[in-house]
């Protein structure tokens, strides 16, 4: 809820999901604590991380939950979804599997979540493009095929962390204000740190925006 005496404040959810070692932990650690980990290890289940975002001068609390992408902790999947406002699927460009996989991702992604969210497909390791599977036409195609955003990424030398995470951000908002702006519906029960998802808020038109990869 909106703290006495104060605006509004707003917590939303964010997933980031995708194959294991694509570099979703390395990707929450930057965008929250500007640190990469170069010997980062897998995910054990699920974690996430908060950061404060201004948006039209609205306090806006990005909880940003990081998972395991490997089977044996698949067990976690509907909490892991429950309430999730926004999602990015991320995909090694050095490893073509990882980027088939996403279909899968967004496969599961729309069986778990109560309504459509704001979705980003990344790109994640740009810095490596002398090694690259993926080609950036490859993942704009796709983008545009499934209506989602599209950015390439590296955690590693931080190229695109924060825009990436500021346009669901801003897709989120955008959607909430002009559909409940009146609603108390998205504003944060910081004492349980969760997002009630607003009966009728139609999140499903997707905006195809591209947008552009790192550029060298």
């Amino acid at each position: 809820m909106a703290e006495e005496g104060g605006g509004e404040e707003y917590l939303f959810k964010i997933v980031v999901i995708g194959d294991s070692a694509v570099g979703k932990s390395n990707l929450l650690s930057r965008f929250a604590r500007d640190e990469f980990d170069h010997n980062s290890k897998g995910t054990i289940g699920v974690e996430f991380q908060t950061q404060v975002v201004q948006v039209d001068g609205k306090e806006v609390k990005a909880q940003v939950w990081d998972s395991a992408g490997q089977e044996r902790f698949r067990a976690v999947t509907s909490a892991y979804y429950r309430g999730a406002v926004g999602a990015l699927i991320v995909y090694d460009i050095t490893r073509k599997t990882t980027f088939e996989s996403t279909k899968r991702w967004l496969d599961e992604l729309n069986t778990h979540c109560d309504t459509a969210v704001a979705r980003m497909l990344v790109g994640n390791k740009c810095d490596l493009d002398d090694i690259r599977e993926v080609s950036v036409e490859e993942g704009k195609s796709l983008a545009e095929k499934e209506g989602l955003f599209f950015i390439e990424t590296s955690a590693l030398d931080a190229t695109n962390v924060m825009k990436a995470f500021e346009i669901v951000i801003h897709e989120i908002y955008d959607k909430v204000s002009r559909k409940i702006l009146s609603s108390d519906s998205y504003k944060a029960d910081l004492s349980v740190n969760r997002v009630s998802l607003a009966n009728g808020v139609d999140l499903s038109k997707q905006n195809n925006e591209v947008v552009s990869c790192c550029s060298k």
